[in-house]
């Protein structure tokens, strides 16, 4: 498992787990990790890979609050942990549910190890909260944390590093697979995704999959735009299920969920 370079000092990691892809900005003074796995142990070898690149003092923002993407945590602290405003709320009332579906899950896939390690994972409460935008000063270069508003859940974070022309979208990019509507908002997914494309970005790091270029985040969005008019027609009774699911351009079941989300 190695870095991949995708701006001056901007830096993607990507994990067979999940195809889960974090990443890590230097700046002059300080670091940025942009989320930090699943669980402790996860969490501990992201620490490691990055001390391998970097000895600068760390921040961590977290894009949303999905374990995988912040029940690491606890491996960078302690260390200003960014996040949307209402990400605690989200975790206070999710992080149990969260656990126990996947403990399960990894129990069944046999995957005991990653079970127990995140049976005894819990995420650390942000303490710098983000309402619509924030500058994170490294030191010779600013880092801009927005909120495009609701898309892959209500609280994504976008992280923009305009002197790599590189954006971290979190979720609400997918590569490699449908984008997953659980904690979605599908009606105003594509209007988030406009927020990532109007910062004019050379490189794209989805939170699952490889970076992609704005082409490939414009067809996604395309996608998007397509599932949010089949769910405001089937919300309306403009459209039954089963038509929603023929016209759609996402499986069955990935479709099934926005449905039940709109």
């Amino acid at each position: 498992m190695n870095w991949h370079e995708v701006g001056p000092e901007v830096f993607v990691r990507r994990y067979d787990e999940l195809d889960l892809s974090v990443g890590l900005v230097v700046g002059g003074e300080f670091a940025l990790v942009i989320d930090t796995r699943g669980d402790h142990v996860q969490g501990a070898e992201l620490a490691a890979a990055v001390r391998r690149v970097t000895a600068l003092p760390w921040q961590v923002v977290i894009t949303h609050g999905h374990f995988d993407h912040c029940f690491g945590t606890s491996a960078f602290l302690p260390a200003p942990v960014w996040a949307h405003e209402r990400c605690p709320g989200f975790l206070a009332s999710t992080a149990d549910q969260q656990r126990a579906e996947w403990v399960a899950h990894y129990r069944r896939e046999g995957a005991d190890g990653i079970a127990d390690a995140l049976a005894g994972s819990a995420p650390d409460r942000p303490d710098r909260l983000v309402s619509d935008r924030a500058a994170v000063d490294l030191g010779g270069r600013t880092v801009q944390l927005l909120h495009p508003g609701p898309g892959h859940t209500d609280h994504d974070l976008v992280i923009a590093v305009p002197d790599a022309g590189a954006v971290f979208a979190g979720d609400l990019v997918e590569q490699g697979a449908p984008p997953d509507f659980g904690d979605a908002h599908p009606e105003s997914w594509p209007a988030a995704v406009d927020g990532v494309l109007a910062l004019e970005p050379a490189v794209v790091v989805p939170g699952h999959g490889e970076p992609v270029g704005p082409d490939f985040v414009r067809a996604q969005r395309a996608e998007l735009a397509a599932v949010a008019e089949l769910c405001r027609d089937h919300r309306l009774g403009l459209l039954s299920a089963e038509q929603a699911l023929h016209r759609s351009p996402y499986p069955a079941e990935t479709t099934r969920t926005a449905l039940n989300r709109s």
